[in-house]
């Protein structure tokens, strides 16, 4: 894997939450952010926002990570990874980077009260899902087989499991 390929491969997360977010607050000028904590109501954004945000960012970290010591690859479509990552937080859900992105941006809208950063995750999201049913998944299955069905069929694309799915027990639950 060439650092091009990498450097390459963080431009699609730095578009999605720095710099449709900053057009976007630029053009719509929606944009409300009120540090005084005087008022619960901001208090409250602010804070969920935060958290968000900072879950989102943890998310992202950990998953690209993942992706390049047990993936030997990248979160890029144009320099996948090599290895079905199973483990740690894709054992719950198949897309924890894409739901880092999307708690981030949804973060970023809270923060600055911007229905416009709000209705760009809701896209970013819409666009993903689709994304993922008729392009990314079809060549996951293509590349890793079998081994991806079953691991398509037991962990679901979204919404996390409470618990972790076991990839020795073959058996979709």
């Amino acid at each position: 894997m060439r650092f091009r390929d990498h450097i390459s491969a963080f431009m699609l997360p730095l578009a999605a939450l720095i710099l449709i977010p900053m057009i976007l607050l630029l053009v719509a000028r929606d944009a409300r952010i009120s540090w005084e904590i005087s008022s619960t109501c901001n208090s409250i954004l602010l804070l969920t926002g935060a958290f968000l945000l900072l879950i989102g960012v943890w998310l992202m970290v950990v998953t690209i990570k993942m992706f390049y010591q047990l993936g030997k690859g990248t979160l890029a479509p144009w320099a996948p990874t090599q290895n079905l990552v199973m483990t740690g937080i894709y054992l719950r859900t198949r897309n924890p980077m894409i739901s880092g992105v999307i708690s981030v941006i949804i973060g970023e809208g809270l923060i600055f009260s911007s229905w416009a950063i709000l209705l760009w995750g809701l896209i970013f999201l819409i666009g993903n899902h689709f994304y993922f049913i008729f392009s990314e998944e079809p060549r996951l299955h293509k590349r890793f087989g079998e081994e991806y069905l079953l691991y398509k069929e037991n962990v679901p694309r979204w919404i996390p499991r409470l618990s972790p799915w076991n990839p020795n027990h073959k058996s979709v639950e």
